[in-house]
């Protein structure tokens, strides 16, 4: 990602009334980055889109655009397109008339407008369907040429409002890739994209903006963590992004710290001793914490822990196996095919390079040698 910085919110505050929506929002987002703001619902991801577009104004705090303050600057002027999760297409008009009427209103030349709406169409495969109404069109279809009358600007900068959200699972997959190819093919335009949906964030995302209903000392709606999807995921920030990010999702055991013991922590899990490559530097010996486990790093047949198996999952390539820890946890593992059955018992290993751990504040220890590829 280059410089100069397309948008950056500084400061940035939401408020309806007595209610807090967004709270000190510092931001930045390059020219060429793709950007995905994700989150539970309720925590402001879609009004920080709307804050950049121009669609609500920001309580306090400054957002600008290429290095120039656009607070007071009406949607029209920020140079920005938007896509809603609503296709928003006139019925009556064909698509070629769709993508072409906003260009019509702004009075560019003809010519311009039919390389323009050809350019797009060109890209995103609908050359055959131009002359077809909305109505004659699937799903996929309306969403790309709802992605191509915003194409067409030939914006700095495009928004997405969890576009994909109306489609079915294929359909999803099928834009998603069509969405990353577009956003490689212009190169030099910042792409902001809302969505619920942490696969999206994790296969179309530069960098995920993580937001959450309740963070910070002030516990006002904020961003949890910002950073590679990798990084997310490997060195999550708090219990927050731990849970949220990776389906299914972290496994969490209470633990009791133990003794550094070199570049690991020793802790008990379920009255065992465990080792985790993280610095606790500053925890106190028999602190209470939090230990941290994604299901396909659990390993199953060997090991100091033992559990039950209390239901297995299988899904072709691999299976969920449900256990229950020796003290009554629950523990997740995903692994290739098993013949384990209900009501099997089976050692089990937490890796120390795999295990995460949490303080009693929620925050995340630093871990040691965590490769993000």
């Amino acid at each position: 990602m280059t410089d100069p910085c397309a948008i950056e919110l500084r400061g940035v505050h939401k408020r309806y009334g007595n209610v807090n929506v967004l709270a000190d929002i510092d931001l930045r987002i390059a020219s060429d980055e793709f950007c995905v703001f994700v989150g539970p619902s309720g925590c402001g991801k879609s009004t920080l889109l709307r804050l950049i577009a121009g669609l609500e104004d920001a309580s306090d705090g400054d957002i600008e655009m290429h290095g120039r303050r656009v607070n007071d600057l009406p949607p029209a002027e920020r140079d920005v397109a938007m896509v809603f999760q609503s296709y928003a297409l006139y019925p009556h008009m064909s698509v070629h008339e769709n993508m072409a009427f906003g260009l019509r209103y702004r009075k560019l030349p003809g010519a311009e407008i039919e390389r323009r709406v050809k350019a797009a169409s060109d890209m995103l495969q609908l050359g055959a369907l131009l002359e077809r109404r909305p109505r004659d069109l699937s799903g996929g279809q309306r969403q790309r040429v709802a992605i191509g009358r915003a194409l067409v600007r030939e914006p700095s900068v495009f928004l997405f409002d969890e576009p994909l959200s109306n489609l079915d699972a294929a359909l999803r997959v099928q834009t998603r890739v069509e969405i990353a190819r577009l956003h490689r093919s212009l190169g030099t335009a910042a792409m902001v994209y809302v969505t619920h949906d942490q696969v999206e964030a994790m296969t179309l995302a530069d960098r995920i903006v993580l937001l959450r209903p309740q963070a910070g000392a002030n516990g006002l709606p904020s961003i949890a963590q910002v950073g590679a999807p990798l990084e997310l995921y490997h060195r999550p920030a708090n219990r927050f992004v731990a849970g949220f990010i990776g389906s299914p999702a972290m496994n969490f055991l209470p633990a009791i710290a133990l003794a550094q013991a070199g570049d690991a922590l020793s802790l008990r899990i379920a009255g065992q001793a465990c080792l985790a490559d993280v610095d606790a530097s500053g925890l106190a010996p028999q602190a209470a914490i939090t230990a941290g486990i994604r299901p396909e790093h659990v390993q199953l047949g060997d090991g100091p822990l033992s559990a039950s198996v209390t239901h297995v999952e299988r899904l072709g390539e691999h299976a969920y196996v449900y256990l229950r820890l020796s003290d009554g946890q629950a523990l997740l593992a995903k692994v290739e095919v098993e013949r384990l059955q209900v009501g099997d018992t089976v050692a089990l290993q937490l890796p120390a390079r795999h295990l995460h751990v949490f303080a009693a504040n929620g925050g995340a220890l630093p871990r040691r040698g965590v490769a993000l590829a």
